[in-house]
């Protein structure tokens, strides 16, 4: 959404806000009517939950219409990829949003007011915020692994095409600097880079394979160390 159009933005983000907030308070409402025994009155609710939250999605696009999928099939995997990691930023923003600022004001609040059941919920829920945060970064960092193992094999095709169609055979031969070699899991080809190392796994930029410690395994599969082998790269012609 036009980013100038200030008013029109908080007021779609608070009507998204209501709406959801709607949703949840129906579904609540819904879960104690059927423990009480009136159904009707449930499906009711539930039904009305469920309207909530077509309007919310209905606000959501217009706060982000670079999410509003039309045609999924006419999508390139770039596309999907891209669309799906603007989805894991939103989520990361979130809930980093909410373990650092909004729940331990909430419990500081509620400290001060001597109000300890509400303080320790809110500590709980940031807690709990900090897990999903961390969570959306390590699939947020999968699907940047994800783009080079999709370019080593998209390579890899276009080198076999070409040999089908009477090219010669590329020759590739592993790196001979151990500080810069690159290492390919041979279970989901999933690339490590020294340059880049792995800091979700404690693996620091700028460590050669060698010095990875024997219990790392691939962030991708879960493959362990020894099923990497030194990566191949292309000769010169």
């Amino acid at each position: 959404m036009d980013s100038s159009n200030f008013t029109t933005l908080q007021n779609l983000e608070s009507a998204f806000g209501g709406e959801s907030m709607a949703n949840r308070k129906y579904l609540f409402f819904a879960n104690v009517a059927r423990q009480l025994g009136f159904s009707d009155l449930a499906r009711l609710f539930k039904e009305t939950a469920d309207q909530e939250t077509e309007h919310a999605f209905a606000h959501f696009e217009l706060l982000h219409p670079e999410l509003v999928v039309k045609d999924a099939a006419s999508l390139t995997d770039q596309q999907r990829r891209e669309i799906v990691s603007r989805c894991l930023s939103l989520a990361i923003e979130g809930e980093t949003y909410e373990y650092t600022t909004m729940y331990p004001e909430f419990a500081a609040a509620a400290q001060k007011d001597r109000d300890n059941p509400a303080a320790e919920e809110f500590l709980k829920q940031a807690q709990e915020s900090s897990d999903h945060a961390n969570t959306f970064r390590a699939a947020a960092h999968r699907f940047g692994l994800l783009k080079f193992i999709e370019n080593y094999h998209a390579d890899r095709y276009t080198e076999a095409l070409e040999v089908l169609n009477g090219g010669q055979a590329v020759s590739r031969v592993a790196g001979e600097d151990p500080q810069t070699q690159k290492w390919i899991c041979r279970q989901c080809s999933m690339i490590y880079d020294p340059v880049v190392g792995d800091p979700d796994s404690g693996i620091a930029p700028d460590t050669p394979f060698a010095q990875i410690p024997d219990d790392w395994s691939c962030p991708i599969c879960g493959a362990t160390k020894k099923t990497f082998n030194p990566l191949e790269t292309k000769v010169p012609a």
